[in-house]
């Protein structure tokens, strides 16, 4: 008589069972703060796929300040990670190149403040170009280029010794008294980036079961420079201009 509904019974606990078993085996996904999550960095060292090494330390400063989980990382934050992959191209298979990063850390008062990144981020094959030089920027260079120098009467260029604290350090070898290489570089022109990022030319990117993102090159080896400012992210971005 009770056969039947001890029976159904069962059988939706058993359902219930396998329900949860599968649950608890599935892998976590990223929290929706980390989702998307983007950071437009300038490497602090150079990397070339097949030269630098896989465990090769790497660090990079964040171009643009950025929200991570309701913590604002400021501009100039360094971000740390290593090199998980690099292989050279070769005449059967392509460079290839993946670069993550772990952590991140920037001043906060007396002391640094760090925050590991519960989401690793990945270089991504996309960069954000140097933006063209505005109106403004080109009419002052023009009326640089107009202002006459400072010269002596006799039309000769002051020396090095009279120039003002504010002119630039002197060229290697202007001085034979100092020793150039103790001379600090000549102060970098400040230069904007654009508003879009676009991909790298002849790079492709891929992202595997476990959310490593990795470029890929048959064209040539990867290179990494320590000018461009490129885009690490949390996963593989979409194509289209960002």
């Amino acid at each position: 008589m009770f056969t039947k509904p001890i029976a159904a019974g069962y059988a939706l606990f058993t359902v219930f069972l396998t329900a949860v078993a599968l649950l608890s085996q599935a892998p976590p996904t990223p929290s929706s703060s980390f989702a998307g999550l983007e950071f437009p960095v300038i490497m602090r060292q150079k990397v070339v796929a097949g030269t630098t090494s896989v465990g090769t330390k790497v660090q990079a400063k964040l171009a643009v300040a950025t929200l991570v989980n309701g913590v604002v990382v400021p501009q100039d934050a360094i971000l740390s990670g290593e090199v998980i992959e690099s292989a050279a191209k070769s005449a059967a298979s392509p460079s290839r190149l993946a670069i993550r990063m772990d952590s991140v850390q920037w001043k906060n008062g007396p002391a640094p403040k760090a925050l590991q990144l519960a989401t690793k981020v990945f270089l991504t094959a996309w960069y954000y170009p140097a933006a063209p030089p505005s109106s403004q920027d080109l009419s002052d260079k023009a009326a640089e280029a107009a202002r006459p120098n400072s010269r002596h009467p006799n039309n000769a260029p002051f020396p090095t010794d009279t120039y003002p604290a504010s002119a630039s350090q002197p060229f290697p070898g202007r001085d034979p008294n100092r020793n150039v290489d103790t001379l600090p570089p000549p102060p970098t022109p400040a230069s904007g980036i654009s508003q879009h990022r676009v991909l790298m030319k002849n790079v492709e990117s891929a992202q595997d079961s476990e959310g490593t993102v990795s470029l890929t090159s048959k064209w040539s080896n990867i290179k990494i420079d320590k000018t461009t400012t490129y885009v690490f992210a949390t996963g593989d971005l979409a194509g289209g201009r960002g």
